[in-house]
């Protein structure tokens, strides 16, 4: 009976994250959309800017009650920290969410016998996901930064959105370069995540590519004879 509850946490865990993953998918999204009005709107806006501060807060406080209820349950104590690195980074900075995608895939797939895609197209799938909602978030906050700032190059959200383009592409023209040590702060953040997703779309399709050759070249009739 004494083990009882040491073998019970795990699986509490687990159909808490398999109930809450697509809830609170939507819910980062809300956030992305109250973050978005929040930084696009004029500043006379100031009934749709309220509006989105409150759709912020209300969403992170949500994102904060989930990380205490996983926290409990774990009964992994601090040790929560270290194992699930991952919640607690995008508890502190929200707009690094979408890398929570590969969790909400997995907790659907949890759902259903046999995966709909490949291996291949799932990894394609979600590093062209997080790349998107990351290159998204990461030009809303470089323009919140930067549009103001003296001596910017990023003064529009067009040009913070070539910018995540540039970025995420480690093209680097130069033409638009953050000025500012919180705009440098999230440029780095995003080179980081970007030559991963990066390196897992090219790694992926060009090991796809391979397979079909390899599999074509096992069809094809011996020659010789």
């Amino acid at each position: 009976m004494s083990d009882q509850p040491a073998e019970s946490a795990p699986l509490r865990f687990r159909r808490w994250e398999q109930r809450t993953e697509l809830p609170l998918l939507g819910a980062s999204l809300l956030f992305l959309l109250g973050y978005a009005v929040r930084v696009l709107a004029p500043h006379d806006a100031q009934l749709w800017r309220g509006l989105a501060l409150v759709l912020v807060c209300a969403t992170w406080l949500l994102f904060a009650a989930d990380y205490v209820v996983r926290l409990r349950l774990s009964r992994l104590g601090h040790h929560f920290l270290r194992v699930h690195w991952l919640d607690t980074l995008v508890l502190l900075l929200p707009l690094l969410r979408p890398l929570r995608l590969i969790r909400v895939y997995t907790a659907v797939q949890r759902r259903r016998e046999q995966p709909r895609l490949s291996l291949y197209a799932r990894v394609i799938a979600y590093a062209s996901a997080s790349a998107l909602l990351l290159g998204l978030s990461a030009a809303l906050a470089v323009y919140h930064q930067e549009h103001r700032a003296e001596g910017a190059s990023i003064r529009t959200f067009g040009d913070a959105v070539w910018w995540a383009c540039e970025t995420l592409t480690t093209v680097g023209y130069g033409d638009t370069v953050p000025v500012t040590p919180s705009g440098r702060t999230v440029a780095a953040g995003l080179m980081a995540c970007g030559l991963g997703l990066l390196g897992a779309v090219t790694g992926s399709f060009s090991s796809w590519l391979l397979h079909v050759f390899r599999r074509e070249d096992e069809k094809r009739p011996p020659e010789g004879g």
